[in-house]
């Protein structure tokens, strides 16, 4: 593969891979990574352009295709046949795309891209550019203020349902993770016009966090009606990255998907 995909890999058994959102890196998943990998060999990714992964030599992906493609390529590099996927927003998107495209064994998209009007989509990506700038500060100043709980809580608010459970060092993590994301806007921009249109054979759960503040969850209603054959989930008391706020709950909610699938 000609694009460096950076990864943690831990664990044993049917390969599962993890995909984040936009603006964010593998770390996402660090509060269900250890459940996962009691049960699968997990691989959880930054995807090209953020975390510790360069952008492409031919640069940020233009279309949500270009993207899908990228991240298949990947696991075929893996040497991986048919892994089990698990994505949040975009990374949920992707997770669908790739089970739609019968790469995947199967898919859990939790609070996925792919469902909303555009006037949503323009929503989501400004709350999450907003964040973006506030990000701008040097890092000693970030740091400092991240200090404060109350700082911790607006800063996150929109993203998590328990912003306080945030550590100062995972929310610095996060916010230079969001300021690092090279392929942020190419990503926002190629996402544009997307909706999510497949038709997966393989086991797909959607599950959906009630608190979502970025993709609202009315959206999960829209997701009922165009995947009517996947099992859709609430998530009740989580926001748009449910991984913090409920690890437990989201680590089952994995863990029944790709348990509906024996090899």
């Amino acid at each position: 593969m000609t694009t460096t995909v950076v990864y943690e890999r831990r664990g044993a058994g049917e390969p599962l891979i993890l995909l984040h959102g936009i603006g964010h890196h593998w770390r996402a998943w660090s509060p269900v990574l250890d459940r996962l990998a009691a049960a699968h060999d997990v691989i959880a990714v930054d995807l090209p352009g953020f975390g510790a992964s360069p952008l492409p030599a031919a640069g940020a992906p233009a279309t949500m295709a270009e993207a899908v493609a990228g991240i298949a390529e990947f696991i075929e590099d893996l040497g991986i046949e048919r892994p089990h996927v698990a994505g949040n927003s975009l990374g949920g998107a992707i997770a669908l795309e790739l089970a739609a495209a019968g790469v995947a064994a199967s898919a859990t998209a939790l609070c996925p891209a792919g469902f909303c009007s555009r006037r949503e989509l323009r929503w989501a990506i400004s709350v999450l550019a907003a964040h973006r700038l506030a990000t701008r500060l040097p890092e000693p100043v970030l740091r400092t203020v991240l200090r404060s709980s109350l700082v911790r809580s607006m800063s996150y608010g929109m993203i998590c349902a328990h912003p306080d459970r945030l550590t100062p060092e995972e929310a610095l993590v996060d916010a230079l993770a969001l300021r690092g994301g090279r392929a942020f806007a190419a990503v926002a921009r190629a996402g544009r016009g997307y909706a999510f249109q497949g038709a997966p054979t393989v086991p797909v759960t959607v599950a959906w966090s009630t608190g979502d503040r970025v993709l609202p969850y009315r959206q999960a209603a829209v997701a009922r009606r165009i995947l009517p054959n996947a099992r859709h989930v609430d998530l009740p008391g989580c926001g748009h990255v449910p991984m913090r706020d409920n690890p437990e709950l989201v680590a089952d909610t994995i863990l029944s998907t790709t348990s509906a699938h024996s090899h």
